[in-house]
């Protein structure tokens, strides 16, 4: 058993203008494996990671404090504290965290912590690949990278060059 206070840990703030971010990785901090959990806070007007859903990891979102919105796949939803969200690891689990009000957002994300996961971008039209060390780890990967969807190649194309 390992422990942490998150009032140990410093936030590392993410600034991508509109998408901007503190995160605390609990799950990282006592060296877990299976399991991934990260404390955000989503000042007002901003959003967090661009709309995206996994592959291979299912995630969970819990509010802690503050409201705020949910864009899923076809629908967006209100968001308050207590409030608990499951995202399937598909495109039905497709998800971006807005703050739309006058105080800051605080939750929980909770996921498994599954490789290789692919990460698609609709809206960026991109997609992720992580191997060795999934979305969310800052372990080494043997392989990823950011691609565009429509990049597509033939198999067997260059074969023999």
């Amino acid at each position: 058993m390992q422990k942490i206070n998150d009032t140990d840990l410093c936030w590392e703030e993410y600034d991508h203008g509109e998408q901007f971010f503190r995160r605390k990785q609990l799950s990282e901090a006592v060296d877990a494996d299976d399991v991934g959990c990260s404390l955000y806070e989503l000042p007002p007007g901003k959003r967090s990671w661009p709309y995206h859903y996994h592959t291979a990891n299912e995630e969970a979102l819990y509010v802690l404090a503050g409201t705020g919105q949910l864009r899923g796949e076809d629908q967006t939803v209100q968001l308050e504290r207590g409030d608990y969200v499951t995202l399937p690891a598909d495109t039905s689990g497709g998800h971006q965290v807005v703050n739309d009000r006058d105080a800051p957002l605080r939750y929980l994300m909770v996921s498994t912590m599954n490789e290789p996961d692919v990460t698609v971008y609709p809206e960026l039209e991109k997609f992720g690949v992580f191997v060795d060390a999934p979305p969310g780890d800052s372990g080494d990967r043997s392989f990823h990278g950011f691609y565009n969807i429509d990049d597509d190649v033939d198999y067997w194309e260059n074969e023999g060059e």
